[in-house]
């Protein structure tokens, strides 16, 4: 009863005019981002902070999910009508959405990814409402030492789980951590890392390291690259589903939207491993794998279930724990800080407007998603058409403008141009830039709970292990680092033995 109570709640702050028009915006923006290739949520959302400024908690980041569900929701019009994804999550789509595109099928390709995506949404978000307030509760129980240990275990969590050299994941993590200590320490007063610049005595803004490394590099990476995709379907046969791809989609969805949602709460994966893994899953399980490939539309129904499924509930860490489970994740735990919200379990207390009303609004948002997005397919196939090299000064030009606007401080854009181009040189050397962001975004959190955790227990170090809580997050962050090197010691063993 109290769930059902408080979703009331939250439909009423989620149907407020300001809030449905923030969510349509985001919505609108996201579908946008989704299906031009090259421009992905994270970008987007970087380069949207700034206009967070002048716009309340609760609209702000109501904009800020929309843009990543509908990011997620957009990217299969590209994957399917282009065969060129808008994000990495739809490149499985990719692979039987623009057979059946070819073989005049691609309305009923669309439409059952956007009712897999709905779907997906809609269940998600109860799990959200049902799921989050127990663990919200577990968290009220933490002190110190246990945020100190989660975030530890969250750190290392996204170093070994993320696509890439686990080595890199980690000296990336240190270099996050690095970026976040710049400025002025708060209780010595001293100036760490500031080369004596007073620009920098305020430390280094976090929409500055966002736009840099996700917007900018992304921007300049992408203009020699994208448009070499294949041709654009532009003639829609028809949109409707018959009854045999209803049945044949029923499976896929409700097996992707559990996948994607299992997923979606642990750090280090993305919606681009759900895809994939429910896209294997389908196929195995067929009485028809052959068919996959040349026009599965349960390779469609499933892959476009599980990632939209993943994205909403990376919410679930990051609104109960103050834990971002992914670069985007991190972004939005950004926004709360720009806001003056302190992110974890206090703000389903403290800020229950926000709380629900953002869980409403996620269900508001995928409705609008299903009913708007299915008659603009027309214009969305057209918009691909539109050379990416014109697209990219624009939103260089807005990029410029945001930052600039911030604090009215050269100084921002000459670091937001030297992240972009360490984005792109890190890029280059196969480095992952979502364990840098998290550890720029945990920094000053981890460094706080760390402080406090030592000043109480008087510099005793053993406050980590003997409170409960906290030894089991350490365990199992030194199980994680065991379980993952496993496989490479096994290898390893076996060639000095050969």
């Amino acid at each position: 009863m109290d769930v059902l109570n408080n979703l009331i709640f939250g439909f009423g702050i989620a149907l407020s005019s300001s809030n449905l028009f923030y969510c349509f915006v985001g919505m609108l923006v996201g579908t946008a981002c989704g299906v031009l290739p090259g421009i992905g949520p994270v970008g987007v959302i970087a380069m949207m902070l700034p206009l967070t400024f002048n716009i309340d908690a609760v609209g702000a980041i109501i904009m800020l999910a929309g843009v990543y569900y509908g990011s997620q929701f957009g990217s299969s019009t590209g994957a399917i009508m282009l065969n060129v994804p808008g994000e990495p999550s739809s490149v499985i789509t990719c692979i039987d959405g623009y057979q059946m595109a070819k073989q005049g099928k691609g309305g009923p390709a669309l439409a059952i990814a956007a009712i897999g995506s709905f779907v997906a949404g809609t269940i998600c978000t109860l799990f959200i409402a049902l799921f989050g307030p127990p663990l919200a509760e577990l968290a009220m129980q933490f002190g110190a030492p246990e945020y100190f240990s989660l975030m530890l275990m969250g750190l290392v969590a996204a170093a070994v789980l993320v696509q890439g050299d686990m080595l890199k994941s980690i000296s990336m993590i240190f270099m996050g951590l690095l970026f976040s200590m710049v400025g002025t320490d708060l209780e010595s007063g001293w100036k760490r890392f500031t080369f004596d610049m007073t620009s920098l005595y305020d430390g280094i803004e976090f929409i500055v390291v966002a736009v840099g490394i996700f917007a900018i590099s992304e921007i300049v990476k992408s203009i020699g690259t994208v448009g070499k995709g294949g041709h654009v379907i532009s003639k829609l046969a028809y949109l409707w589903l018959t009854r045999e791809d209803l049945r044949r989609s029923v499976g896929p969805i409700l097996r992707g939207t559990g996948l994607g949602a299992f997923l979606g709460v642990l750090p280090g994966t993305g919606p681009s491993i759900a895809a994939f893994s429910s896209y294997m899953l389908e196929k195995k399980i067929s009485k028809h794998p052959e068919e996959f490939g040349h026009g599965a539309i349960e390779g469609v129904a499933g892959p476009e279930s599980s990632n939209n499924a993943d994205a909403q509930c990376k919410f679930i860490p990051m609104l109960t724990l103050g834990l971002p489970a992914s670069a985007t994740m991190a972004l939005m735990l950004g926004a709360l800080m720009i806001q003056g919200i302190t992110p974890g379990p206090q703000v389903m207390v403290l800020r229950p407007d926000l709380f629900w009303g953002l869980i409403a609004s996620m269900w508001i948002g995928n409705l609008m998603l299903l009913v708007l997005n299915l008659p603009l397919i027309g214009f969305w196939v057209r918009l691909l058409s539109v050379p990416y090299r014109f697209l990219a000064p624009s939103i260089m030009s807005l990029v410029v403008i945001g930052i600039y606007s911030m604090k009215n401080e050269p100084m921002d854009l000459y670091l937001a141009v030297l992240f972009g181009i360490l984005g792109v040189l890190w890029q280059t050397l196969d480095c992952n830039v979502v364990p840098l962001i998290l550890g720029f975004v945990l920094g000053p959190m981890i460094e706080e709970n760390l402080r406090r955790a030592l000043y109480l227990s008087h510099g005793d170090f053993t406050v980590f292990f003997t409170r409960p809580i906290s030894l089991a997050f350490l365990v199992t962050t030194v199980l994680i680092l065991v379980v993952m090197n496993l496989p490479k010691t096994k290898r390893h063993r076996e060639d000095i033995t050969d």
